[in-house]
């Protein structure tokens, strides 16, 4: 099957983790991504995170974003690095950076100057906080922009805790918003086949994060609030929309919105018919009333079974539920595996590492992941196809214009 973006080619200019995941997406769905880096290479290179046997270090990092790239080194503080990045960009149909805007504009590679001279090509960069106001010209990570000035942290921390609480994982926002901006530069390309016009595309962390908190965002800015309280012994007035832990420590994560049409036969399954059957209990309304003595029940009757004895119970019924996962478990996870979505990447060399794959199907196939490439590994492959002979290509090396 060929994959959606085949012909499509991109060249970054990027490093770190929200726009190289961007193009790591964006190689998954066919497209030629070409990863333009310094002849020190991209500073995420440097993340070490992981070992395979103890044998070889891995950048897992470096590994997710990168995923199926091809690298060439430039210099593009050196003129002659600035030209082989116009060669590059001659035929691509994005271009794609995260640079910040004052570096940008003394390379000359700014969106006025590429687009002036490529106006077919898009345009598409990540931001911290977007192109326009006092603060377009800094940077940003997403611990910071995105998980702590989005409002996420501040959110998810309960009342009385000694410290907002930090991201979950590593690049989590960056993930999130390479997704979107990959989705931005899908409509762009759409627009551009349909309607021949090119953008200058922007996604930020910020904006991203935003899009994600909404509800909160738009409820707070129309109540005048600042935050919402999160007390650490909230009692739930929907006992069958919370997460309970059971007598082995494990948690159950409940989401029956409609508890009117799945408690009483929760209540069945549960060995409990008598709470259905109780008037303090009988329906939401009651429930609510009563939330104190109706979750101390039901949090008693969950704690007094254990997680396999739960699956079994909770499966005879119709409602929405899930076990919480730790992330070691999900390789084992039944759809998981099912919708391939974590795949094993092979080097070549006897060397695999998993990849989790791009969240989307074609045709009812998922996206298969590949390797991310070594340091300049296609540098005078890239520079051969561009015109250049071996003469040339070795006089650029030794102008340190290519790695």
């Amino acid at each position: 099957m060929a994959r959606p973006l085949e012909g499509i080619k991109v060249v970054e200019v990027a490093m770190w983790a929200f726009v190289p995941a961007c193009g790591g997406i964006l190689s998954d769905l066919g497209a030629e991504v070409i990863k333009v880096e310094p002849p020190s290479g991209d500073p995420l290179r440097g993340l070490d995170i992981g070992e395979l046997g103890g044998r070889k270090r891995v950048d897992l990092s470096w590994e997710s974003y990168n995923r199926g790239k091809r690298s060439i080194t430039l210099d593009l503080k050196q003129e002659a690095g600035r030209a082989v990045l116009m060669k590059l960009a001659e035929d691509a149909d994005v271009f794609l950076t995260n640079l910040l805007p004052p570096a940008r504009r003394a390379m000359g590679i700014d969106a006025e100057t590429i687009r002036a001279r490529f106006p077919d090509i898009i345009y598409a960069s990540g931001s911290a906080t977007g192109p326009h106001g006092p603060d377009s010209a800094k940077g940003g990570y997403d611990a910071i922009t995105f998980w702590a000035r989005g409002g996420i942290s501040s959110s998810v921390t309960s009342d009385g805790d000694a410290a907002p609480v930090g991201p979950p994982g590593p690049a989590f926002g960056d993930t999130l918003s390479g997704s979107m901006l990959a989705g931005a530069i899908c409509a762009a390309l759409t627009r551009r086949a349909l309607h021949g016009e090119a953008s200058v595309v922007d996604v930020s962390l910020l904006g991203t994060a935003m899009w994600s908190m909404q509800r909160f965002i738009a409820q707070a800015t129309m109540d005048g609030v600042q935050r919402f309280p999160r007390p650490k012994d909230r009692v739930p007035y929907n006992v069958l929309s919370y997460t309970y832990r059971t007598a082995d420590d494990r948690f159950v994560a409940l989401c029956m919105l409609q508890a009117d049409k799945y408690w009483p036969r929760f209540c069945e399954v549960a060995g409990r018919p008598d709470l259905a059957a109780d008037p303090r209990f009988a329906d939401a309304a009651a429930r609510r009333d009563n939330a104190r003595a109706c979750f101390d029940e039901v949090a008693a009757l969950f704690a007094s079974k254990p997680l396999a004895e739960w699956r079994a119970i909770l499966a005879r019924q119709d409602g929405q539920w899930d076990v919480v996962q730790d992330v070691g478990e999900i390789q084992d996870d039944v759809q998981a595996r099912a919708n391939h979505l974590l795949q094993t990447v092979d080097y070549g060399d006897g060397t695999t590492i998993p990849l989790v794959a791009v969240p989307m199907m074609f045709d009812g196939q998922a996206m298969p992941a590949r390797r991310s490439p070594e340091l300049g590994d296609s540098s005078e492959a890239i520079l051969a196809s561009l015109g250049y002979d071996e003469e040339a290509i070795i006089d650029l090396k030794v102008q340190g214009v290519v790695f």
